[in-house]
């Protein structure tokens, strides 16, 4: 059995975006994919904003915490995804790097992070696309 791609989703808090990048590539990815998420800075809990809308969702959160970036996530990733973390984001040689720039939903309300949770859904399902191939199987996932 060949590994499975590892993603690694980095954003500064690990409390918004990247939480709910992890949470969305782990849901598309039913299995197929590891994934992690840091933050250069992690804050001190997830956003509420970020958790009601992934609850919504009907995809559990309970078990999501801000984690730390270690280089050790980074060397074993595959896909890096990064989110605003600037300078202190990774670099090694031969990882694949994808920036994603989303507005940070930092002390913004469920409303205004809505579309920013759907922009990841888009890009959350573009990728998995494009490495598992499987564009019907994410579209039967979509009506959450």
């Amino acid at each position: 059995m060949p590994d499975l791609p590892q993603i690694l989703v980095v954003c500064t808090h690990n409390a918004g975006r990247s939480v709910a990048s992890r949470v969305l590539l782990d849901h598309y990815g039913n299995g197929r994919i590891k994934v992690q998420s840091a933050g250069s800075t992690p804050g001190e809990h997830i956003n509420p904003a970020i958790a009601q809308i992934l609850t919504e969702r009907g995809l559990d959160v309970s078990k999501e915490f801000p984690k730390p970036l270690t280089d050790d996530a980074a060397r074993a990733a595959d896909v890096i995804i990064t989110m605003g973390c600037g300078d202190a984001c990774p670099w090694f040689p031969g990882k694949r790097y994808l920036d994603w720039e989303l507005t940070d939903p930092a002390g913004k309300g469920v409303d205004e992070v809505r579309p920013i949770v759907e922009e990841i859904d888009r890009r959350v399902r573009a990728l998995l696309h494009e490495l598992l191939g499987d564009g019907d199987h994410l579209a039967t996932k979509v009506g959450l």
